[in-house]
């Protein structure tokens, strides 16, 4: 693993939570790390099974979880019913622009929104913890065709 400080910072989390600290919990965040995109539960089991994991899908799902709860990842829904995921750790805030025809995701940054998030947590008397902004529509290359929903 090429990133030591989120190695540290997810067994303090464990430890914290008195949760078991093995190595199949590091073999998912490893294969984590290396996933560049988003990505769901399945896809990454199948993408370790490839690359000759032993860890079961229930270990994936739930050190998926705990991985969400130490604030490592981001879990999405996208309007579909299967969850994604995507490593946050140590990045910066984005936003998301998904094409309701192919499902393709596609980040942008902009200081605007994360004003915005404040505004409107300050007006209604919240504490703002996060804020991210998903913006469906369709993208160029799905615009041409003729079954838009």
């Amino acid at each position: 693993m090429d990133n030591p400080d989120i190695k540290e910072y997810f067994t303090t989390y464990l430890k914290r939570k008195k949760h078991r600290i093995t190595p199949e919990r590091f073999e998912v965040l490893e294969a984590v790390i290396a996933n560049n995109s988003h990505f769901d539960a399945d896809g990454l089991y199948l993408q370790m099974k490839t690359n000759g994991s032993r860890v079961s899908r229930a270990t994936v799902y739930n050190t998926l979880d705990k991985l969400t709860e130490s604030g490592i990842i981001s879990r999405y829904r996208f309007g579909e019913r299967l969850a994604k995921y995507e490593l946050m750790y140590g990045g910066e805030p984005h936003h998301h622009v998904i094409c309701r025809v192919c499902g393709k995701i596609e980040e942008f940054s902009d200081s605007r929104v994360g004003r915005l998030a404040r505004d409107a947590a300050a007006t209604m008397q919240y504490e703002l913890n996060d804020a991210v902004l998903h913006i469906f529509g369709v993208c160029p290359d799905c615009t041409g065709q003729n079954d838009l929903p």
